[in-house]
């Protein structure tokens, strides 16, 4: 483990166990500190600088179409106008690839369901935001997809491909955001198709709130943020599953290296969920980390490469401008 991620899980541990009773960024109109913007600003500018022309990214994973909806929504996370502001043309090049990646028949996003599932969510957070005509079908038909591929799932979830017999909570959980972010948009999606998959992570919980893979074991910190997210999504934060999940996190937080960028992601949405006594101090602790630990060009490393590693980290971070629809409490 390096030590500076090592050191981040002792503060972190220390900050959640205290609870401290101040607070950090607990209202919306608070300002941003200085600080915090300049570390935004550089890695926006990280991954305006290394877009390419087909509005993909260079290296491990920029070329596909989830890590470019993450890119195109830690732009718009920001807060500038996406249609005549700095980031228009960046935010747009994106669309134009994750757009192209979709069939037009089927509406499936890329060659995988995780492409899927984040491509969507960035169409559902661009839809009404960007001037983009194309981006009302396109996102229907995404929906679509999602709902089909649900109703033949015999778990009433997701997996790797639409036509998957079985589920997982990683994959259903990319799935689950895209809904509640396309429903937010006003596309219509069944409440009881919420319900089925809210039920396939109940199926997922172990008694001390962590979640599994594809059953009630082997949980991680991870795994156990995408839960809790989508139980708090499903506004069921009075519920024993989201509340024992908050636990979990409290008291296992990311063990290191391992998919790091991914649940600080995932983490940051699900304890900001669970109010401001469990997201403040995480919060406080991760924008400290980010900020010693961005490189001297702006990025974030990680094991699924700098494009997705820098913009997880910016959306981890962006809970402290509440701009994104999804973002809302």
């Amino acid at each position: 483990m390096r030590p500076r991620i090592a050191a981040w899980l002792c503060c972190l541990f220390l900050w959640v166990a205290a609870a401290p009773a101040q607070t950090f960024f607990s209202q919306n109109d608070d300002a941003i500190p200085p600080e915090l913007d300049r570390v935004y600003l550089r890695a926006l500018q990280y991954l305006v600088k290394t877009q390419q022309a087909d509005g993909s990214w260079p290296n491990q994973y920029g070329t596909e179409p989830a890590v470019v909806g993450l890119c195109v929504l830690s732009m718009l996370a920001h807060g500038e106008d996406p249609n005549s502001g700095p980031y228009r043309v960046p935010i747009q090049r994106g669309l134009d690839f994750i757009l192209k990646k979709q069939n037009g028949k089927t509406g499936y996003i890329g060659s995988t369901m995780y492409n899927h599932g984040f491509a969507s969510l960035a169409l559902a957070e661009c839809y009404g935001a960007v001037s983009d005509p194309r981006l009302g079908p396109a996102l229907q038909k995404a929906v679509d997809l999602i709902l089909n591929s649900q109703t033949r799932n015999p778990f009433s979830a997701w997996r790797y491909s639409p036509e998957s017999a079985d589920a997982d909570t990683t994959v259903s959980g990319a799935q689950m955001v895209a809904l509640f972010a396309a429903r937010n948009a006003g596309i219509g999606v069944p409440e009881e198709a919420i319900k089925k998959a809210v039920r396939f992570f109940v199926s997922c919980q172990s008694p001390d709130g962590g979640i599994g893979y594809t059953g009630a074991g082997g949980s991680n910190a991870a795994k156990t943020a995408i839960g809790v997210l989508v139980f708090g999504l499903a506004k069921q934060e009075k519920s024993a599953a989201f509340r024992t999940g908050v636990e979990f996190l409290k008291q296992n937080p990311n063990d290191g290296e391992q998919y790091f960028q991914y649940y600080l992601y995932y983490a940051a949405q699900a304890l900001f969920r669970a109010g401001p006594v469990a997201f403040e101090p995480w919060n406080a602790t991760n924008v400290k980390v980010l900020t010693t630990t961005q490189a001297d060009d702006g990025s974030w490393t990680g094991q699924f490469g700098p494009a997705f590693s820098t913009s997880a980290s910016l959306l981890s971070l962006a809970l402290n401008y509440r701009l994104l629809p999804i973002y809302e409490r």
